[in-house]
């Protein structure tokens, strides 16, 4: 059964004061095969180091990355491989496949409060990233896998860093990624959570995707296309902000407009600073009340 996909955010946005994104397969569409360059070189990575065939790099690469949450992860705690060579290897890529995306970067702009990157890569691949998309100098933070002192998500405490580091409230924060499990762990700490779902991969969580009847209770909303979903949360919230501003409307009554206010009469300069008993503190009351009969 296809899941129903929202063309436009819910609202549950208004409370949100950091945005909180991750990088591969979010900030740009999975079909435009990046990642697939990225698992190529991981795989090649591992058969030069270990002098073991393509096929057995893939299997080795996919057994660290289920087992441990990240192929580094497991090249670290197996092997005690070097982080920043594999990060470097890894990362060498050709991110020409990758559109410049300025209807993200508008609605990025349009969004209040503050926006992070929170990736299991490099905050190098991440600059490159969003400096390929345009969208670069929008972000008051990239928090990376050196930041999370190579504890990758989705495990509790890579999240815990990441918002000790940037004093970020979890109740007050929207966590935007590609991957379910990932959402899991930021509902549990309270943030609102979206998934990301901009075209397909060989990923197992995300091709279950396809078989969801409705959304897991850990994830709050899901978009197939970033940038205007960020663009309706943006107007949405304007527009709820707008509202709370605004004064009360107008309301007609029999002796002509009023509103919901009500505002007592001054006291002139010379009045003692209090009301004796049946003053123009009881005429204010009155007044008051009877502007809201």
């Amino acid at each position: 059964m296809k899941m129903r996909e929202e063309a436009l955010p819910r609202s549950g946005f208004e409370h949100v004061e950091a945005w909180v994104f991750d990088l591969d397969n979010t900030l740009y569409p999975a079909d435009c095969n990046l990642f697939a360059e990225i698992d190529s070189r991981m795989g090649e990575f591992i058969a030069r180091r270990f002098g073991v065939s393509p096929e057995e790099a893939q299997r080795m690469r996919k057994h660290y990355y289920y087992e441990y949450g990240t192929t580094l992860a497991g090249l670290m705690r197996l092997h005690d491989v070097c982080p920043n060579a594999f990060l470097d290897y890894v990362h060498d890529i050709d991110l020409s496949v990758i559109a410049p995306a300025p209807e993200l970067g508008d609605a990025l702009d349009a969004l209040p409060g503050r926006k992070f990157i929170f990736t299991n890569g490099s905050r190098r691949h991440a600059e490159s990233v969003i400096a390929r998309l345009g969208i670069d100098g929008r972000f008051d933070g990239v928090f990376d896998i050196h930041a999370a002192d190579f504890v990758p998500k989705p495990e509790r405490a890579a999240y815990e860093r990441f918002i000790g580091a940037h004093a970020i409230a979890a109740g007050s924060a929207a966590m935007f990624d590609d991957l379910p499990h990932n959402l899991r762990t930021a509902h549990g700490l309270g943030m609102t959570t979206v998934l990301v779902a901009c075209g397909d991969t060989d990923h197992p969580e995300r091709r279950a995707i396809a078989g969801w009847a409705e959304l897991p209770s850990h994830i709050h909303h899901r978009t197939d296309a970033l940038a205007p979903f960020l663009a309706a949360i943006g107007a949405e919230v304007q527009t709820e902000r707008r509202s709370v501003l605004s004064p009360p409307p107008l309301r007609v009554r029999d002796g002509g407009l009023t509103n919901n206010l009500c505002l007592l009469p001054s006291a002139p300069p010379s009045a003692e600073p209090a009301h004796p008993q049946g003053g123009s503190g009881e005429q204010g009351a009155a007044l008051c009340d009877s502007l809201q009969d």
